[in-house]
């Protein structure tokens, strides 16, 4: 669960911290309290693009902390994505996200102290946290939603994946074909100039040795001359002249031989000398022998520049180094040989396809029947919930409509609702209000959160263009939908309020003549106040007083 939400510099907020439990928690408050401004933080934390404008004026950056305590499989899941990107694990289930963005540069991001990046936030948010805002609502009017909560519930995602390969297979097959059959090029004029290419560049027969090797040769003897004469001079100096090293070594060692009968420690002189005239005779004959590979014939030096010249033309025509004109070579024997067996390839690739379509009917049947499967399900089950939330007659339908395969499959997925008795179930778009859309996005994440393993759900006004006994059955199925999850709930629903196990209540104040967001977890009388505000009556009669007890009470809430 999330269990702290710590704000800094954020908007109106100078610092808060709010803390969350198990279960229903609910945060309520006066429209333009900052309500939006905690649901903007928690989004920030879960890797929504920061826009600097949120910073607090008179602040340089704004901070958010959020920390969770975690079990279970969602500990096991977590940990082996921050393995994947070398985050530390959740030690003892313990997971910590601050976010940083700075008037001063580049934001900052850290999980378990280790710095990261926005996309893994949303990554580990996928996980972790559903946030249902008020404007989602419209998202269960589209198809595409529509389609995917099907396929979420039904565990469609092999079957559609499966699918989407042979589908995705079948489109870059035809686009071959379709190159094949839509050349405008004259075959033979092409043919010539892919027999030229291919002649020109394997002729060259260009090695990797053609790139620093090449330009190595070329600069040695291109300095032959020099290179010889320098070599001999450093000879000279080591061994053939009258005063040179190897001589004067010779000398060294006769003197020390005799010292070595007077003076013990010169026998160490001797052999270090020995070791100075081994190593001399060795550098000398590593000299000779790289001299005795110094070319200073013409024809050498003639050789080289043509060979350099080849291969720079080539890679000026073909591609910027040895391995990009081999390539290209590769490219223009595969091309030759799709010419040359034009009408093979044409016939291996209409059985392909042949084989792709059939392949893509299957999948199709499959996935097809997973969804009708699912749809049936589904229906009941948000059906019964919706009764719960006072559509006591009305039903919930969910059709499939053939259609031509596209990458989701070959069904069209159309959500239908029928509020009223004797009357026909209509797409959701067609007939359904504000008030319904939001009790059957509820009942659909009610029957969601049973399936899925997002421990966490959010709920920004869900109950919103509703009242009354709505209101108390909303209430009560997000005290359901807690029990095996952590719900946040943020309402201006008295009838839904009661039934949060912690109440949280977003104010403002004015201090030092600045709007300051505060953030307070209420106790019982306090959550009586709050609930008789949102009743319309606070301070006014003793009644309102008594009606917000009655309803806690009746919320299972005692003093």
């Amino acid at each position: 669960m999330l269990r702290q939400l710590k704000v800094r510099n954020l908007a109106i907020v100078e610092e808060a911290t709010i803390k969350f439990g198990k279960g229903l928690n609910i945060i309520t408050g006066e429209t333009g309290a900052g309500k939006s401004v905690l649901m903007g933080a928690l989004n920030l934390v879960m890797g929504e693009r920061a826009d600097k404008s949120i910073i607090r004026s008179g602040t340089d950056e704004s901070r958010i902390e959020a920390a969770f305590s975690l079990d279970g499989t969602t500990v096991s899941t977590l940990d082996a994505l921050l393995s994947e990107r070398g985050i530390p694990s959740c030690e003892e289930g313990a997971l910590l996200i601050k976010r940083v963005i700075s008037n001063k540069g580049a934001g900052r991001i850290l999980i378990n102290d280790s710095a990261s990046t926005a996309q893994t936030l949303r990554e580990i948010g996928s996980l972790l946290v559903d946030i249902h805002g008020p404007y989602d609502q419209q998202s269960l009017l589209k198809q595409d939603f529509q389609r995917s909560l099907l396929d979420a519930y039904g565990k469609c995602a092999q079957t559609l994946h499966n699918y989407q390969t042979v589908w995705n297979e079948l489109n870059r097959t035809q686009s071959r074909m379709d190159a094949f059959q839509t050349a405008n090029s004259d075959p033979a004029a092409e043919r010539e100039d892919l027999l030229f290419m291919i002649n020109e560049i394997s002729s060259a027969a260009l090695t990797e040795a053609d790139e620093d090797e090449l330009i190595a040769s070329h600069a040695q003897a291109a300095n032959a001359e020099e290179i010889l004469a320098l070599g001999t001079e450093i000879n000279n100096v080591l061994s053939e002249s009258e005063f040179s090293a190897a001589n004067c070594l010779l000398n060294a060692r006769g003197h020390s031989e005799e010292l070595c009968r007077i003076l013990p420690e010169a026998a160490q002189w001797l052999n270090e000398i020995k070791g100075a005239t081994l190593q001399i005779q060795e550098l000398n004959n590593s000299i000779n022998n790289c001299l005795s590979r110094i070319d200073i014939e013409p024809d050498r030096m003639r050789l080289l520049e043509e060979r350099m010249a080849l291969v720079q033309r080539l890679k000026r025509k073909y591609g910027g180094s040895v391995a990009a004109v081999n390539r290209k070579l590769e490219q223009l024997q595969n091309r030759l040989d799709e010419l040359e067996h034009r009408a093979e390839k044409i016939a291996e690739l209409q059985q392909l396809i042949s084989r792709l379509e059939h392949e893509l009917n299957e999948n199709a049947k499959l996935l097809t029947h997973s969804r009708e499967k699912a749809a049936a399900r589904l229906s009941k089950a948000i059906t019964a919930v919706l009764r719960d939330l006072g559509f006591l007659n009305a039903s919930f339908d969910i059709r499939l409509e053939s259609s031509a395969p596209a990458s989701h499959g070959a069904d069209e997925v159309i959500f239908e609702f029928a509020p009223n008795p004797g009357e026909p179930s209509q797409p959701l778009k067609a007939i359904a209000s504000s008030g319904e859309i939001a009790r059957i996005m509820l009942a659909v994440k009610a029957v969601l959160a049973a399936h899925d393993s997002i421990p966490i759900l959010v709920f920004d006004e869900i109950d919103a263009n509703i009242g009354g006994e709505t209101g108390r059955a909303v209430g009560e199925k997000l005290r359901q939908v807690a029990a095996s999850h952590q719900v946040i709930s943020i309402t201006h629903l008295p009838q839904s309020a009661v039934y949060g196990e912690q109440h949280v209540k977003i104010f403002k104040e004015i201090e030092n003549n600045r709007t300051q967001m505060r953030a307070r977890m209420l106790d019982y009388a306090e959550r009586v106040d709050e609930i008789a505000r949102m009743l319309g009556g606070r301070g006014l009669t003793s009644v309102i007083e008594s009606h917000a007890r009655e309803m806690l009470e009746a919320a299972g809430h005692k003093t």
